[in-house]
């Protein structure tokens, strides 16, 4: 289905809050404002302090404003994998229309009779993606409404997360002028905006290298399988640097930058750059191949522990190799070192938006585009789990253009391999994966 209107992506993370406006035009969409502010008020991915998370998120608002002339007030918002669960669904329910044609009611009846269990207090219910529906024993019904039918079927995924998390990410949303179109689970939005149809429909992994966590998603069979999140990321590379090489945080940080490569075998022992050494008056000169170990070092540690999660679900098996994104993974060098652990292809995924053109943009364009991409059966389900029976509505007409710009060329300030990621956990795998994901690649 094209779409039409304007759609806004927004993505709270460790590093920074990333925004990103696009305006679709018959089913093209085009970039017409992006704002990036410095993260405050998160630590290692987890809000620390509301208030500065709000005007961090409102001074990327300003300056997507700003840039696409327009003013913002309806976002699609990225929620991360943190304690992530999916669960397979169904629900059926009996036609109630005295002329047994399937209406929008029905829809949302079916799904919230597959919402019927048990949910523990801790947990909140997301979402609810339909994957098919069931009309009178006839199967793989995309959407039944206008059908015939005396009994409806409807086969789904449900997706749960941590109470805390959810409700610290809308509130903070909320605080900031802003109220939310949609609630968009940030690796299901990557893995269904990267991957072509063929390795979502084989099977793919994508680890997305951010700032302040890493976090892996499988998706196979058009669906999200299994994730992975792991507490260190780029962050952790520049604090190694500054702890070895007893320098600050923003010289190891540019040291990362300009000198850094994540594979050793590619860097000279003959090359040298000067380190400003906190406590000595002179700078040390230090070789590019002794700052690459240092790399080196965190990023193994990261991957290694990521494999062995993965190799848990026999995900690396799957065909389509490993595809890595988010800003710590354009770093050089990490993509020969993520092939030479993994065993697998590996590459990167860079947008390919002008102005954009960043892995650490990925994952705020990913969010955009899957909200874009929902349609009107989507959003019926939805309102089971949300209590909303409105009519669904075009989030295209929740923007006012304040005037008329010609597209901007948005440059970003500057590359910085920290991604912007929410709050880190590291969740357990052992038997409770093995239980429900035994199954998942047959």
């Amino acid at each position: 289905m094209a779409k039409t209107g304007m759609y806004v992506g927004l993505d709270i993370g460790t590093t920074s809050v990333k925004v990103v406006v696009a305006e679709y035009i018959e089913g093209q969409m085009n970039i017409i404002g992006v704002g990036n502010a410095k993260s405050e008020g998160i630590n290692r991915g987890i809000v620390i302090d509301i208030d500065k998370t709000v005007q961090a998120i409102q001074r990327a608002i300003a300056q997507a404003e700003e840039n696409a002339g327009i003013q913002i007030r309806n976002v699609c918002v990225g929620l991360p994998a943190n304690l992530l669960e999916v669960e397979n669904c169904q629900g059926m329910i009996a036609v109630n229309n005295e002329s047994k044609e399937i209406t929008d009611e029905d829809v949302r009846n079916v799904a919230s009779a597959a919402l019927v269990r048990s949910i523990p207090p801790e947990r909140q219910i997301i979402t609810i993606l339909p994957q098919d529906f069931t009309v009178d024993g006839f199967e793989g019904i995309k959407d039944p409404r206008g059908m015939i039918g005396v009994r409806l079927e409807m086969n789904g995924l449900i997706f749960t997360g941590p109470k805390t998390v959810i409700h610290n990410v809308r509130k903070c949303v909320e605080e900031a002028g802003l109220y939310i179109n949609e609630m968009v689970i940030t690796p299901l939005a990557l893995t269904s905006s990267i991957l072509s149809d063929g390795e979502q429909d084989f099977g793919t992994t994508v680890i997305d290298l951010g700032g302040g966590k890493t976090t892996a998603a499988v998706m196979h069979d058009k669906q999200l399988k299994f994730t992975y999140v792991d507490q260190e990321g780029g962050e952790f590379v520049t604090k190694d640097i500054s702890t070895v090489l007893n320098t600050s945080f923003n010289n190891a940080e540019a040291l990362k930058i300009n000198y850094g490569d994540a594979y050793p075998e590619r860097t000279s022992t003959s090359e040298e750059f000067p380190v400003d050494i906190i406590g000595q008056a002179e700078p040390v000169n230090v070789d590019e191949r002794y700052l690459s170990e240092i790399i080196e070092a965190r990023i193994e540690q990261i991957f290694i522990k990521a494999k062995d999660a993965l190799d848990e679900i026999e995900a690396l098996e799957l065909p389509g190799g490993v595809i890595l994104s988010g800003g710590a993974a354009s770093l050089p060098g990490v993509v020969d070192l993520a092939q030479e652990i993994f065993g697998v292809n590996v590459k990167l995924h860079v947008p390919n938006h002008m102005g954009l053109r960043n892995p650490v943009f990925t994952n705020v364009i990913s969010i955009l585009e899957y909200a874009a991409e929902l349609g009107e059966v989507y959003q019926l389900t939805k309102s089971a789990v949300t209590g909303e029976t409105t009519q669904v509505e075009q989030s295209s007409q929740t923007y006012t253009r304040e005037a008329v710009y010609e597209q901007p060329t948005y440059e970003p300030e500057e590359p910085d391999y920290q991604e912007a990621d929410e709050a880190e956990e590291k969740e357990g795998l052992g038997d409770k994966v093995k239980n429900f994901f035994s199954n998942i690649f047959e």
